[in-house]
């Protein structure tokens, strides 16, 4: 009897660990596609839960902590966001997250990447 309170115990703080999750990025396209020079361009990001876009704000950061706001859609499956970037000059930026999950916990996070020159 003891084991079955324990096994009701474990399963009740994984189920409640899931309630006050923040929405952190699992993946994002960065890693796998570049971003091409002075070409409009988007990416894609997967969080580990849904979140709420009309709370939440996205920035391209360039150069001398320049903030731009980048428009962010929701795509096809829940936890995946699209953004839009626009046509980019070589050189470092970063995307600046402030993303609220659906459970209402706010998460930041800054994704840093690179333009290259075009071959």
């Amino acid at each position: 009897m003891s084991y079955l309170k324990h096994l009701v115990l474990a399963l009740a703080l994984i189920c409640c660990q899931g309630v006050f999750a923040h929405a952190v990025v699992t993946h994002n396209s960065l890693k796998l596609k570049p971003v091409p020079a002075n070409q409009v361009s988007e990416v894609e990001l997967s969080f580990n839960s849904k979140v709420e876009l009309d709370l939440s704000e996205v920035f391209l950061v360039s150069a001398g902590d320049v903030m731009q706001p980048i428009t962010a859609s929701l795509g096809d499956k829940p936890g995946k966001v699209l953004l839009s970037l626009p046509a980019l000059a070589p050189g470092e930026y970063a995307i600046k997250l402030k993303i609220f999950a659906a459970d209402g916990h706010l998460s930041e996070d800054l994704l840093r990447f690179f333009v290259n020159q075009p071959k």
